[in-house]
């Protein structure tokens, strides 16, 4: 990378955690994560709630990483933020942040596209981990979103797969809300998954053609398969929980597999990143191994604090973009919908 000194400054918020992270040069210094613990009661996360948070939380995290990374606001090179995708009040209390701060210190502003964030958390720098060589297959699992992209570079990315309605986190924590399981349901079903017999029941995998993905016809399944067997046996959720669980993570699990493996077949490509929220799950992680022994895949999966929606991505694309000299002009807005 560059023999620099360049300290950059990562921002986070698209969702509900609110994020900020100090890189120096590939290697980060803090990564600090304030999460809502308010959406619990909801079993969801409520917008206008997330950007309340935001707004209150925002000066403390970015006050604690400069106080971790031990440096002072005024040794920052730059200020990187997420633009979007995600919630668009949240979205806009970082931006409104990052793009003052900026301002202040009269450093350059750097905006990163979240989804790329996910896929370029693979090139922090950390002792041991070994970083996927283009070109490679990122497959991005979270409660918002579910994708493969082929990624040739660093910025030269081509989405070749996508949800066409849920995301795989929301057909994790829908079934959970199905089975009375508190929110967000997906650790709780991976945890119960582990007990159980995952071919206790079967699902019907919905049928898309090409690399896309749908989940909410398994959801709907699901929701039908518990409602039945409920009318001849109250306490069937009860009695079968761990099986349950066990089964709607096998189905759920293999619909990522099936839709990679033909993009490996499609693409020829045998490099496979994961990122996301949902690369956490212990299912998907040893399927993602077992795929390294059945087809000779190599496969990536980044240290845990760096999968879940967090800052020391946003800072990795920033100083990324920082050796590009590609900043963001103080008009930039906040979009909901960006694409890769």
């Amino acid at each position: 990378m560059s023999s620099q000194n360049i300290y950059i400054l990562g921002i986070e918020s698209s969702c509900d955690d609110t994020a900020a992270s100090v890189i120096h040069n590939g290697r980060i210094l803090s990564n600090v994560i304030a999460n809502q613990k308010i959406h619990e009661e909801y079993g969801g996360v409520v917008p206008e709630l997330a950007s309340r948070a935001h707004q209150q939380n925002i000066v403390p995290v970015v006050t604690q990483a400069l106080k971790k990374a031990n440096i002072t606001k005024d040794e920052l090179h730059a200020i990187a933020f997420t633009r979007g995708p995600g919630l668009m009040g949240s979205l806009l209390v970082g931006t409104s942040f990052a793009k003052s701060l900026a301002y202040g210190l009269d450093i350059p502003l750097i905006d990163v596209n979240h989804m790329q964030g996910h896929i370029l958390a693979h090139f922090i720098d950390e002792d041991g981990y070994n970083k996927p060589p283009f070109p490679f297959l990122a497959m991005t699992i979270s409660g918002g979103h579910t994708q493969i992209v082929k990624v040739s570079g660093y910025f030269d990315m081509e989405v070749i797969g996508e949800t066409i309605d849920d995301a795989v986190g929301e057909a994790f924590d829908k079934s959970g809300k199905i089975l009375g399981l508190g929110y967000p349901a997906g650790p709780e079903i991976d945890k119960r998954a582990q007990l159980g017999n995952p071919k206790a029941y079967s699902f019907t995998k919905p049928k898309v053609d090409g690399l896309n993905f749908s989940f909410s016809g398994l959801k709907t399944g699901i929701l039908y398969f518990i409602q039945n067997e409920t009318k001849a046996n109250p306490n069937f959720v009860e009695e079968n929980l761990n099986d349950i669980c066990a089964s709607i993570q096998y189905t759920i699990i293999g619909i990522l597999m099936d839709k990679l493996k033909l993009a490996v077949k499609q693409t020829g490509i045998t490099h496979i990143a994961i990122g996301g929220g949902v690369s956490a799950n212990s299912g998907i992680r040893k399927a993602l191994k077992d795929g390294e022994q059945k087809f000779g895949w190599t496969t990536y999966v980044p240290k845990f604090e760096f999968t879940t929606d967090n800052a020391a991505m946003i800072a990795i694309v920033g100083y990324l973009k920082y050796l590009d000299k590609d900043f963001a002009e103080q008009n930039v807005a906040a979009s909901a919908r960006l694409k890769i």
